[in-house]
Parts: structure tokens; sequence; C-alpha cells
């Protein structure tokens, strides 16, 4: 009696095993073709042709170089003059003065000072260096002195007093 029961254990116990076989097989064919499916829908895009193009920017006029520290440009109000500071080929100081007056009488002037470059994959002018200042009086001549190094572009300044709108200077281009 005991080779029977064996017998029809094993049976019954190979019959299983036939049946978890035959479940894996579905489940890994499922799998396979699942994932043959996913790939043949990320097929590589078309190929797009981009043209590029250029535009040109009208040449400013060079900057006057300052031989001293005196001030060489007079400054007016309404009106930013930037000149360079050296002699030498590649500039990195440069001034700009302007003439600010006070709004009313005994309120002095705050003012910010902005040196903008251009960025010609945003196509605006961004803040490259900033400073502020102040002055109490009627009204005075202002001055800075900010450095550009190792930076070629198109570049602005702009005094923006308060209460008033922005002043800029002729854009100018910085080589090196």
């Amino acid at each position: 009696m005991s080779t029977t029961r064996s017998r029809a254990a094993l049976a019954g116990g190979t019959a299983n095993a036939a049946r978890l076989f035959v479940a894996a097989l579905a489940f890994t064919s499922a799998y396979v073709g699942l994932s043959a499916y996913g790939n043949a829908r990320s097929a590589a895009a078309p190929v797009q042709t981009v043209t590029l193009s250029a535009r040109e920017m009208p040449i400013a006029r060079p900057l006057k170089v300052a031989t001293s520290t005196s001030t060489s440009t007079s400054a007016r109000a309404g009106a930013v003059a930037v000149t360079a500071a050296g002699a030498d080929g590649c500039a990195t100081s440069y001034v700009a003065r302007s003439l600010l007056a006070e709004a009313a009488p005994g309120q002095g002037v705050i003012y910010r000072w902005r040196l903008s470059r251009w960025s010609p994959a945003t196509r605006t002018w961004r803040t490259f260096l900033a400073e502020h200042g102040g002055f109490a009086g009627s009204e005075r001549e202002i001055e800075w002195r900010p450095r550009i190094s190792g930076n070629p572009g198109w570049y602005r300044v702009e005094v923006l007093a308060e209460g008033a709108g922005a002043v800029r200077s002729e854009r100018f281009q910085v080589s090196c």
C-alpha cells in the first residue's frame, strides 16, 4: 500500500509541478510581450532640421579713454556718460557719470547704479553689477567706477533715482 500511495503522491506532485511550470511560462511570455510592446512604442522620433540664424547688431561708438582720474566728461542731468579708465588695449575699469537733483527741497536723493549686460540667449539686458548711493543736497555730480574682467559683450550703465525713471547710457562693447 505504501508503494501505491507513493506513486499517487508522486503523480500528484508532478502534476502540480507541471501546472506551476505552465503558469510560470505563461507569465514570462506575457512579460516579454509587454516589454516588446513598450519598446516598439518608444521608437526614435523623426529627425528635425533646425536652422540657426544670426542677427547683426550695429556698432556703437567707441568709448573715449580717460588719461587721468579727473573729470574728462562733464556730467549732464538726464544722461549717463561712460568712459574707459585706462590707456591699455583692454580697459577693465570704466567711469560712469551723471548729474542728479533732488525732486523736492530738503528730501535728498537715493539712487542706484546698475551695469547691465546684453544676453543674446534671452535677448534682454541682465544686471551684471549694482551699487547704491545717496546724498543730501540740491544737486550733485555722481560717479561710479565698475570693473569688467574677462567677460566680453555689450554693456550699458543705468542710474535709477528714487521717484524718477531710469537713465541709461549708450551701449558699449567690451572685447576682452
